[in-house]
């Protein structure tokens, strides 16, 4: 199931990772785990969500700089 929510999603994918891992020896391998799964959330929405590229602005200011002078 798909889901909309980014936390939801989040929330899903460390479900699924503790069920398949089942018994951590100490909480603090449990929050590794769930610590590394926000890292890598996080990284992916930065490189994934790019709304505006910047480089393209940035080319067409050059050209416009260019006409102008």
């Amino acid at each position: 199931m798909k889901r909309t929510n980014m936390l939801e999603r989040l929330n899903e994918e460390i479900k699924r990772r503790t069920r398949v891992v089942r018994i951590f020896p100490n909480t603090e391998s449990c929050l590794r785990l769930i610590r590394a799964l926000c890292v890598e959330t996080h990284e992916t929405w930065l490189e994934d969500s790019r709304y505006l590229n910047m480089m393209l602005l940035s080319e067409q200011k050059k050209e416009v700089l260019k006409l102008a002078a």
